[in-house]
């Protein structure tokens, strides 16, 4: 999934997949237009402290960790803090699925392909060594 900068994709309805037999899938679903709200705050998280779906709901909480002062011969120690309360429906948790593996697909492609110049890297630089030995 690719989109253009300064371009965000609109949610989709809930209704996906739901159309009736012989409708359009265009007439069932409304035309969102995204519109930017810049007072929208953001919220950091660095792990997921819990995960519930009790089948209306995905309940997820983003949690972020603060380490406490440490001293020499004191084990390092700190606390979770919940950052974040997100709930979505099924339609958004399938939806945030979807992008997610797409993510994650991009993600190993980029990895695949760091992972191909450094072998190509590591080859050229041996057949160097042997050309001078």
């Amino acid at each position: 999934m690719s989109i253009e900068p300064g371009k965000k994709s609109a949610p989709q309805s809930e209704s996906a997949g739901t159309e009736a037999v012989g409708a359009s899938p265009q007439a069932a679903r409304p035309a969102l237009r995204y519109v930017d709200r810049p007072d929208c705050n953001e919220t950091f998280a660095d792990s997921i402290s819990r995960l519930s779906f009790d089948g209306q709901t995905l309940r997820i909480e983003f949690a972020v960790t603060r380490i406490d002062e440490t001293s020499p011969n004191r084990q390092v120690a700190g606390h979770l803090y919940p950052a974040c309360r997100l709930v979505l429906t099924p339609g958004a948790a399938a939806d945030l699925m979807q992008k997610l593996q797409q993510v994650a697909a991009a993600l190993m492609q980029a990895r695949m392909q760091k992972q191909k110049q450094f072998q190509s890297t590591l080859e050229d630089n041996g057949s160097d060594k042997k050309k001078g030995t």
